[in-house]
């Protein structure tokens, strides 16, 4: 629970993550967990040629079974309707159990395209001139934890889907050209497009009751027809001789407008549909067909076989779009169905109205579902994660900024993603299939045999990474520790856990190539985690950080012996993320022979000590033999510092430090003196700052041990402590003692080109490479051959690394995030004794605090309107600034422009890209508006004083927080959601004036204008509600029960409830006042220290 105060209260979705943890409820088992694209991959249950090839691009390896490793021609997007996959599934706004057994997804068909809209589209590697990308128009607006509420918008096409002009069109560009998106085609002219939001919902107090409402609205000028076409099916466990025939799942006919499935793990479950209201002039409901087929590969079709069914994959696409009637089973059973709702009468729906599909996922086998009820309980659903969100940021924030920090949280949760990969069942293939090619295991992950995943892991992108990224992750823990600490500490434990992590502790970097090396940022993240969950929730999970750090010791040791294999502790490290950022491909050989010393490689193992030895220290506090282990980490972080700058300890020799530039790079070492520096001004020369940590002298002085080895080192190697250290024997603020690899004078040194917006300050950030390259590229020739790094502000320019990332000028949100912290760390230290010029050049002296803090305002300003309207990731695109059915929905983009800040590159990135939402917790109450001043102290006494009034006076009383917003609460003044002729009438209900409207507009009379609109916990968790081994567990009622729903939430008719609440409201109250009195009085770095390091 969220502490306000020193005092806890739970909120409804709360009380459900509480249950979760405690495991008296499982209400994580299902969530969205499908992906969001499986092809281009995949595998067939046939036999075919099999391949291999070495390509630097984002595709799932799990599914790749060809000869030359050419993944996205062996399995197109064309072939996935028709094709088995066997390691996982995709769909669009899919919701799956935690092991992807069973499955729920949405297809469309706007009676134009030539093919069902069962799953999202985009380009492979080798069709976009910027590598494989998305060509579809879809929203993650809602998620709560425990997904007890979800929201999904797609916008759809109500012309021919343009997939041909997509494709022709990348194709002729080159790498210079941005690239040709759905919105640049015109499809969405005159408004021809339909708003589908897909909201699911679970029951009050049953996490296997899931309640489905899919509505769509007609944008458009003019009638138009849509097919609404759940599905639900089984992933394919059957077709590879690994499960008996009997435990074979099936789908068939219950009842009218109903199904049942049976599954040997899950149960017996029923998929109840309502019928929908009509749209046409006879105004007669929309009764949906029941369609059922098998879940295999059309051999046929595909390659020319024989089908063991008549009945395949694709027989829905071939029964509705091509009017084949043999197509479907007409027994009504198999592992696959689906419900088909047309809309088409009278032309279809009119202008500016919906059509509506209700249906509920079940244990209980009702043949009646009251729709009235249905939609009370989505409602309550939709405010209980209102009021989670709000108790989450209660400070007051600009509306703006409160919707985007949702919508982030939203993504971040719809990234949830089932992940299986099993090695050995990989590389030696399958009983029932044809073996691999010999060399399949000599190839890719060979010596990774011991992985075996079967995890809800949190991905980097839902359509174009889906798969985990171990450095993604980290960043990722970080907003989820916010709202979900339980499944933050999950990622980060499994990752390190021997199912995962290498037997000599290296952790897998992603699933292309295990082997591969991330920056080392899990300490950091598992130290974060531990403290935002203390911080927030008032919990103190020593047993997850110490069963953690004992594993990162493994991973610390190994990137100690495999990357400094010289024991200079001087370290390579390969392309550590950072892609194309240096002269040379860093994950290869030198063409000019010799080793490359890297100056962010050094400095991550820097950070990676500080963060260890913060971790051991705060676990000393309660075992005394962490004092030990923190020595070392102390020690082994000066030796570091010490080797960056004095690699030998000889006069006038070079190292990765240049005095003159003030700047740090990387170098080229030939053994002994033999040291060429490359003076490419990157990211590279920044990463350094990140090692960075205060010691506080309450804390030392309260472990002996590890006080006395401090000051045995300072008295015994005081040569090298004296100049590594900022300062062993003079303290900073509050006595404080300083770790870093920077002095004061290098700090300086590197700030100045750091805040330069000719350099690396942006608008919007701090940039990947520096400004100054733009017109001084640096080049170097090697055997006849020019390598150049120049300026590159948007997309990349080459082919390098899939040529769909570029670290060559735009701004990446984790870096920034990670710099900003080093800044707050060295406020810590330094307070207000040391300011820098901030812009360099402006006149204006900021303390590190500030600069901080400027910093995170520049990066919610991607995000946020400015004056005009615009938001900068949009890059001056009219439609997504200004009109009302786009401008509240955002992307979150991979990375952005370095001078523009249009986004580029995946576009729902919200892993990293969501730490967003963490910056707008901690500095959005005083992140400048666009009528304030530039700097964010220069507007704040007028900024303060308006935003402490609206906030203390906008609050209608405890038991209607003003804090809905028309984007996730979607139904507008006047519009009423409309209800099949078998429901009750609606002529007596009253919220609907108040509440926001369904297609995304606000209620007239309603002032709000915010936006709204894994595995379980533990080693054995999945199965804790499995066992029922085809058991059914009984319905509260007998079949065709009608109950009635209450509008009101539960707590409102329990007195002890409602004055627990009000009681959490004066708290809460309490804390705004005081944490707004903090800012006004600029406390807040000072106050923040808990943050980041350990406290006595």
């Amino acid at each position: 629970m969220v502490v306000f105060d020193g005092h806890e209260y739970l909120t409804e979705e709360e009380r459900r993550l509480q249950e979760d943890r405690q495991r008296t409820k499982y209400w994580k088992k299902w969530g969205p967990y499908i992906a969001e694209r499986q092809w281009a991959t995949g595998r067939s249950t046939r036999p075919t040629v099999y391949c291999w090839h070495f390509l630097t691009c984002c595709y799932v390896v799990r599914e790749d079974y060809s000869a030359d490793g050419d993944a996205w021609s062996h399995f197109t997007h064309d072939m996935a309707r028709s094709r088995a996959y066997r390691w996982g599934e995709d769909g669009i706004a899919g919701v799956c159990d935690t092991h992807g057994w069973q499955n729920i997804a949405f297809a469309f068909w706007n009676e134009k395209d030539p093919f069902l809209k069962e799953r999202l589209f985009g380009l492979s590697n080798p069709q976009g001139n910027h590598g494989e990308s998305i060509k579809e128009a879809h929203f993650h607006l809602d998620n709560t934890p425990t997904h007890s509420y979800m929201k999904f918008l797609y916008k759809y096409p109500q012309r021919e889907f343009p997939y041909q002009d997509l494709l022709d069109t990348n194709a002729s560009r080159t790498k210079e050209d941005p690239e040709y998106q759905l919105l640049d085609t015109g499809i969405f002219a005159q408004d021809r497009y339909w708003d589908i939001f897909i909201e699911t919902a679970k029951e009050d107090d049953d996490p296997d009751e899931l309640l489905f409402r899919v509505t769509a609205w007609n944008r458009g000028p003019e009638r138009a027809p849509l097919h609404i076409i759940p599905h639900v099916w089984f992933r394919n466990t059957w077709a590879w001789g690994r499960e008996p025939p009997e435990n074979k799942p099936v789908i068939g006919y219950y009842a009218e407008n109903m199904m049942k499935s049976r599954h040997h793990r899950l149960g017996e479950r029923y998929v109840l549909f309502s019928p929908s209201p009509g749209v046409g002039p006879s105004g007669e409901d929309v009764e949906p067909e029941l369609l059922f087929t098998e879940n295999d590969t059309n051999f046929e079709l595909l390659y020319g076989g024989k089908n063991e069914s008549p009945y395949v994959k694709d027989a829905f696409h071939r029964y509705i779009v091509e009017g084949e009637r043999s197509a479907v089973n007409p027994k009504r059973k198999g592992t696959k169905a689906a419900a088909w709702f047309v809309f088409n009468e009278g032309g279809g729906v009119a202008p500016g109205e919906c059509a509506v599909v209700r249906f509920r996922f079940s244990r209980k086998p009702e043949t009646y579902l009251d729709e009235e009820e249905f939609d009370d309980i989505i409602d309550r659903r939709r405010e209980e994660a209102d009021d989670f969100y709000y108790h989450i940021s209660p400070l007051p924030l600009a509306d703006d900024l409160r919707n985007i920090q949702r919508q982030a949280f939203a993504g971040m949760l719809w990234c949830k993603q089932h992940y299986l990969f099993i090695w050995d069942e990989w590389a030696n293939g399958d009983p029932n299939q044809p073996p691999p090619p010999a060399g399949r295991k000599n190839i890719r992950n060979a010596a990774w045999k011991h992985m075996h995943c079967d995890d809800i892991l949190s991905m980097p992108d839902s359509w174009e990474y889906p798969f985990f990224a171990a450095w993604d992750t980290a960043f990722h823990c970080i907003t989820l520790a916010m709202i979900d600490p339980e499944f933050a500490k999950k990622q980060l434990d499994l990752l390190t856990r021997e199912w995962y992590c290498h037997p000599n502790g290296q952790i897998p970097a992603y699933e292309w190539n295990f082997s591969d090396v991330n920056p080392p940022v899990h300490a950091w993240a598992t130290f974060r985690v531990f403290k935002i969950e203390r911080k927030l929730y008032g919990r103190q999970d020593l047993d997850f950080l110490e069963r953690v750090f004992q594993k990162l010791l493994l991973n610390f040791t190994w990137w100690v012996n495999r990357k400094d294999v010289e024991g200079k502790n001087v370290f390579e490290g390969g392309f550590l993320g950072l892609d194309n950022i240096g002269l040379f491909n860093r994950s290869e050989p030198l063409p000019t022979g010799g080793t490359l010393e890297q100056a962010d490689s050094t400095g991550w193992m820097a950070f990676y000590c500080l963060c260890m030895l913060n971790i051991a220290l705060e676990l000393a506090k309660h075992r005394r033999i962490y004092e030990d282990i923190a020595s070392k980490f102390f020690e082994h972080f000066i030796l570091i510092s010490d080797a960056m700058t004095f690699r030998m300890g000889q006069k006038d020799e070079k190292s990765l430090w240049n005095d003159e530039d003030g700047f740090y790079y990387d170098a080229i070492s030939w053994g002994g003196p033999w040291i060429q520096q490359l003076p490419v001004r990157s990211l590279v020369g920044l990463i350094p700052l990140y090692a960075t940590l205060t010691l506080e002298p309450e804390l030392i002085n309260r472990l002996p041990t590890f006080k006395k080895r401090v000051e045995w080192f300072m008295a015994n190697k005081c040569d090298v402590a004296e100049r590594t250290m900022h300062s062993i024997r003079k303290r900073g603020k509050g006595d404080r003692i300083l770790l870093s690899l920077v002095n004061k004078e290098r700090l300086i040194k590197i700030l100045k080109r750091m805040l330069d917006e000719d350099e690396f300050l942006s608008p919007h950030g701090i940039r990947s490479l520096s400004k100054y390259h733009k017109e001084h590229p640096y080049s170097m020739e090697v055997n006849g051959q020019v390598f150049k790094v120049g300026y590159v502000p948007g997309d990349s320019d080459s082919g390098l690394f899939g040529g769909n990332s570029n670290w060559r000028g735009p701004i990446w949100l984790c870096v920034n995030f990670l710099l900003v912290e080093s800044l707050q760390r060295f406020y810590l230290f330094f307070g207000q004794d040391l300011k820098v010029e901030c812009p360099v050049g402006s006149g204006e002296y900021m303390h590190l605090g500030h600069v901080s803090e400027e910093i995170q305002h520049r990066l919610q300003h991607l995000f946020a309107r400015g004056d005009d309207g615009r938001r900068s990731i949009n890059g001056g695109n009219d439609i997504l600034d200004f009109d009302p059915h786009w401008r509240d929905y955002l992307w979150f983009y991979e990375f952005f422009d370095g001078d523009t800040g249009r986004g580029l590159g995946a576009t729902h990135q919200c892993g990293w890209t969501g730490l967003i939402a963490r910056m707008i917790h901690d500095t959005g109450v005083n992140c400048r508006l666009p009528q304030t001043p530039r700097t964010p102290r220069a507007g704040m006494s007028h900024y303060f004083d308006d935003i402490l009034h609206r906030h203390l006076g906008g609050r209608r009383d405890a038991q209607t927080p003003n804090i809905r917003s028309p984007v996730l609460s979607p139904t507008s003044s006047g519009v009423r959601l409309r209800r099949s002729s078998t429901s009750r009438s609606l002529a007596a209900r009253s919220d609907f004036s108040s509440c926001t409207s369904l297609n995304g507009v606000l209620s007239s009379g309603d002032d709000r204008s915010s936006v709204v609109g894994s595995s379980h916990p533990g080693d054995d968790d999945d199965d804790q509600d499995e066992e029922e081994n085809g058991g059914v567990t009984p319905g509260i009622g007998g079949a065709g029960e009608v109950r009635r729903g209450s509008v009101n939430p539960a707590w409102m008719t329990d007195p002890e409830r409602v004055r627990r609440r009000q009681e959490a409201e004066r708290h809460l109250h309490l804390y705004i006042t005081q944490q707004l009195e903090r800012v006004r009085a600029e406390r807040g770095m000072e106050d923040e220290v808990d943050e980041f390091e350990t406290l006595p």
